[in-house]
């Protein structure tokens, strides 16, 4: 709608997790980093944990993306076959079939549970034969029931001598802190060796994430939002990603309606005001970000 308006090539806040649109600022290039080191090292478990809109699927999918750019990891002729499974509403026969399915197990589904792990433990040791490595990133694990995942910790005993047959990435929201501390999940707690939270992001990153978003769009500079709208959308956004994505499409929107080409603070209040999980700036100077937005 807007995007030949700000001469842009496409929408550049939108909501669909683009690998090409990841913002690397320190704390998502560390969690990147975290979950590269500790794949090429074979660790089992990996666990990252951020609140909802942070964008924890957007950095599973750079992260897939990279071990597919990046070739062979240290010691491997092959690299990595990899699996993403988004669904966590998956009972353990189903946690089992749909990984047999991600890397490419033919057999029948109604096969019993039994011949289902043998099936796949037998690709799985095909596929460390080749020189390769298998991962599988389990999203919003959160919200995965208790005995699946105790099907995921029993995934970890498929070994040969010296290595895992499968690694495992656990995605979830702060919530999962909360369930991997239950009695019945303590062993799945203590095998995992590496682990990262995501933080919100700052005023200054906010600024750096709209305009590098801006210039993968097309925009020569990314310089369309003035310091206040900034300010004023990472107060309301609490620096969360996905809500920062809403308010800045709101306010071009907004902007691109008036016929202007820079982002003001009140398109950005605008823009807030009409976005439920928005909330008004907080702290004992939030009364001057409103000044401003008037």
């Amino acid at each position: 709608m807007y995007a030949s308006h700000f001469g842009l090539r496409e929408q550049p806040f939108g909501l669909t997790p683009d690998p090409s649109y990841f913002f690397a600022c320190p704390s998502y290039q560390d969690a990147l980093d975290t979950l590269l080191v500790a794949a090429r090292n074979g660790e089992g478990f990996i666990k990252i944990v951020g609140e909802v809109g942070f964008g924890k699927t957007m950095l599973c999918r750079t992260f897939l993306a990279r071990l597919r750019r990046d070739g062979p990891a240290d010691g491997q002729s092959g690299g990595f076959v990899t699996a993403y499974l988004p669904n966590p509403y998956l009972d353990p026969r189903g946690l089992m079939l749909a990984l047999a399915e991600e890397f490419g197990v033919q057999l029948d589904r109604r096969v019993d549970l039994h011949l289902l792990v043998k099936s796949l433990t037998a690709r799985l040791e095909e596929i460390a034969a080749s020189g390769r490595r298998a991962l599988v990133c389990l999203d919003e694990v959160q919200a995965m029931p208790q005995t699946t995942l105790e099907a995921v910790r029993l995934l970890t005993n498929l070994e040969t001598e010296k290595n895992k047959l499968l690694q495992l990435v656990l995605f979830g929201q702060p919530e999962l802190e909360e369930k991997l501390r239950q009695r019945s999940t303590r062993q799945l707690l203590q095998r995992i060796t590496f682990q990262y939270t995501l933080q919100g992001l700052s005023r200054a990153e906010a600024a750096l994430y709209l305009q590098h978003r801006l210039i993968v769009a097309g925009h020569p500079s990314g310089d369309l939002f003035t310091d206040p709208a900034v300010r004023l959308m990472q107060r309301c956004s609490n620096g969360t990603p996905r809500l920062l994505n809403v308010l800045a499409h709101k306010s071009l929107m907004l902007a691109y309606g008036e016929g202007v080409l820079k982002i003001e603070a009140r398109h950005a209040k605008a823009a807030a005001s009409d976005t439920p999980a928005a909330c008004a700036p907080a702290g004992p100077f939030a009364w001057l970000a409103m000044l401003v937005a008037r």
